[in-house]
């Protein structure tokens, strides 16, 4: 990383939330031995804190919901121009793709040939990874034949990894930022005015985004200390995904639109967009992390501290779900995407490190943001374990407790938790059905059973392809390993 830090103190802090995870998972069990009603307490105080932001959950989500219902009304290219000063806005499109078809990011740059913001403004950079070799440069060489008349510019860049680099979108991106820095630097191009759109090989952007971005950012005052992203929904292909990965994408979407309207707590996912001159003060990405999207964040809010924001786009940005050859290659291919997903803990230690190095930024607000990856990275492994089967294992370890009656009550209560948490799944159908229609995904009748039969297996689901995989990435970090970064197939 390009900070000095203490090995020791990294190596502790890293370790840290893998060890609070496991004991989390593990405290109905021991603590019960000695001291069941304190493990009954913390049991019901989580089975709160699950129904509280469950409950946030589907508000934020409505809210959401309903602006991006008056959103989709509007012509944003006419409210762009009304601001003015739009011909001084740089458009570059990044699409970071690794192995991807043709035809994937054929139709990519389709959408972008499409926006309602001049394509003939936009410059799109394809940026690739050296070590594919010749495939990617015969692909490479075709998008550029087929596409290169059809914007302002259009151009490859081709990374070469290099010792002490991760292979992946991170260290991708960087190498194709700088040549994107010096494109402008050329030709004496302010960084201020160059908003970078980082999209995946699937990014297909709405008919309005570039216009709607473009409006947003000539009317934010603090335009260069800003992120913009538009919730990336996982909706593509949608019937004809593996019905574990379809109820994933059904909940990832939800919880995408819910984190847009929580404004002070939103942090881009995937396919983002920022100024140049924020990517080049924070000397782009880091090189040697997985996960970006949450860590490019955490490098502009160590530099500038909470003039870092996030701002919202309520116009839907679809890709693709998870769908190999078969039904096994596609679990193999989900899980190790919730794996690498998961790796974001690191996040966590770099975090610690940094907050001891930047005195400039208040403690308080450091410790906010920091308590803020903790607990998703802490819930996330433990959820499952916490909710399911928690409750009945105080009873169970000491029998004694279960004659009390908070040994009585604590299962009844964690079933009637449990239930109203079930009744949210109205909720989310309603959603998912509805923002489905607005990119027109349609439900047929014979769809709509199963539709609701789906839901009985969500949590066998969810301990497969969200609590075990974000576990394997805690054991990992514990014993000291790394993942490997692997393209997800998405045929």
């Amino acid at each position: 990383m390009p900070f000095n830090r203490s090995v020791i103190f990294y190596r502790v802090a890293e370790r840290i939330v893998p060890l609070m995870t496991f004991l989390m998972i593990t405290m109905p069990v021991w603590l019960s031995f000695f001291h069941p009603a304190v493990a009954a307490y913390l049991i019901m105080a989580y089975l709160l804190y699950f129904i509280y932001k469950s409950i946030k959950t589907i508000y934020f989500a409505g809210v959401s919901f309903k602006i991006m219902q008056e959103a989709k009304q509007i012509d944003w290219h006419e409210r762009m121009q009304q601001v003015g000063h739009s011909d001084n806005v740089y458009h570059v499109v990044m699409i970071v793709n690794c192995k991807e078809s043709f035809e994937k990011v054929s139709k990519t740059l389709e959408k972008l040939v499409k926006q309602s913001f001049d394509p003939k403004e936009v410059i799109v950079v394809l940026a690739m990874e050296e070590l594919e070799g010749e495939p990617a440069k015969t692909r490479a060489g075709q998008l550029i034949c087929k596409y290169k008349t059809e914007f302002r510019d259009l151009f490859t860049t081709f990374h070469p990894l290099k010792p002490g680099e991760e292979i992946g979108k991170a260290s991708n991106a960087a190498y194709a930022g700088k040549i994107i820095d010096k494109y402008f630097q050329d030709k004496k191009i302010d960084r201020k005015n160059i908003l970078v759109t980082v999209c995946d090989a699937d990014s297909q952007l709405p008919h309005h985004y570039l216009s709607y971005l473009t409006y947003e950012f000539l009317r934010d005052e603090s335009r260069q200390y800003h992120f913009y992203w538009a919730p990336v929904l996982l909706y593509n292909h949608f019937w004809q995904l593996w019905l574990p990965v379809r109820i994933q994408m059904i909940l990832s979407s939800v919880l995408r639109l819910s984190f847009l309207s929580m404004k002070d707590d939103l942090i881009q996912i995937s396919t983002y967009s920022t100024s140049l001159w924020l990517l080049h003060s924070v000397g782009f990405w880091d090189v040697d992390i997985i996960p970006e999207d949450w860590h490019i964040q955490l490098q502009a809010f160590f530099a500038h501290g909470d003039k870092i924001r996030t701002i919202p786009i309520y116009l839907p940005i679809v890709r693709d779900g998870v769908r190999a050859e078969g039904f096994i290659n596609t679990f193999k291919s989900r899980y190790a995407q919730e794996r690498r997903w998961a790796w974001g803990i690191t996040d966590i230690p770099y975090a610690l490190v940094r907050a001891f190095e930047t005195p400039q930024i208040p403690w308080i607000i450091k410790l906010k943001k920091i308590g803020f990856l903790i607990e998703i990275h802490l819930f996330w492994p433990t959820s499952f374990f916490l909710l399911t089967l928690s409750a009945s294992i105080p009873s169970l370890v000491n029998p004694a407790f279960g004659r009390t009656v908070l040994g009585f009550l604590l299962p009844k209560f964690s079933s009637f938790i449990l239930t109203i948490s079930s009744l949210m799944l109205i909720a989310i159908l309603y959603f998912d059905y509805h923002v489905r229609r607005q990119i027109k995904i349609k439900t047929d009748w014979k769809n709509i059973p199963l539709l609701i039969v789906q839901w009985y297996l969500l949590p066998v689901i969810s301990f497969f392809l969200s609590s075990l995989p974000a576990l394997d990435a805690h054991t990992r970090i514990l014993l000291g390993k790394k993942i490997d970064y692997k393209p997800t197939k998405k045929i």
